[in-house]
């Protein structure tokens, strides 16, 4: 019996992360634990977790469940440049915890704030692409108390191989993005200057897509020793 569309293609994109990245170390299921609504099949979230090893020695959190529902394009834009279905990443350092899971308030954000991406599209009926800026609330809030920085810019990651960028071809293409933290006065550079500013800033002092919640805010001046 042919399976559904929405099982192969959660297989396809686990495949598609063990056969560019690693073994899938554990999978964190529906972690954005804010919602008190029931899940139903079609709005289930996995985050999966690869473990660091000797080719990535970083922890490789990945989306599966996003890109379940097509985004709607915007009239600008097609399907050849802009793809409907997505999923997000996030690398954290080799040295961070998560043995606690999603539930741990002081590592565990990341998992729980990819859930929250996972379902941003569908709650608020938009699409999301290369440069797009999502805030962590509204006011934007710091995700955790030792880090100010309050929302995510999404990019192709330059930590993982070019061909785990996309699985897939036409309209069920899976483009994979990284989800890059920021700081406040980031997201105003983005929104006052343009992306490819942040993005030269950010690469000017080597701040790539893993996460690092002390570094340097490159939109604010700092005088004297830091």
């Amino acid at each position: 019996m042919r399976k559904s569309a929405q099982p192969l293609r959660r297989q396809n994109i686990h495949a598609h992360v063990e056969c560019h990245i690693g073994r899938i170390e554990q999978v964190f299921q529906n972690p954005d634990a804010s919602r008190d609504a029931p899940y139903s099949a079609h709005d289930d979230i996995e985050v999966l977790h690869v473990a660091p090893d000797p080719a990535l020695p970083y922890h490789l959190l990945v989306t599966a469940g996003m890109s379940d529902q097509p985004m709607i394009l915007p009239a600008d834009k097609n399907q050849d440049e802009a793809p409907s279905r997505l999923e997000l990443m996030m690398i954290l350092p080799q040295q961070w915890s998560l043995a606690g899971g999603a539930q741990d308030e002081r590592y565990g954000w990341p998992i729980r704030w990819l859930g929250t991406l996972a379902r941003y599209p569908r709650i608020h009926n938009l699409w999301l692409g290369w440069g797009d800026v999502v805030p962590n609330g509204n006011p934007p809030r710091p995700f955790v108390s030792y880090t100010r920085q309050c929302g995510a810019i999404l990019a192709p990651s330059l930590q993982v191989p070019v061909a785990f960028y996309e699985l897939g071809s036409g309209p069920d293409r899976i483009a994979f993005y990284a989800a890059i933290p920021l700081y406040l006065e980031e997201m105003a550079l983005r929104q006052r200057e343009g992306m490819e500013v942040l993005f030269t800033k950010l690469l000017e002092h080597d701040i790539r897509d893993i996460v690092d919640c002390k570094r340097r805010n490159v939109a604010k001046r700092f005088f004297g020793l830091f």
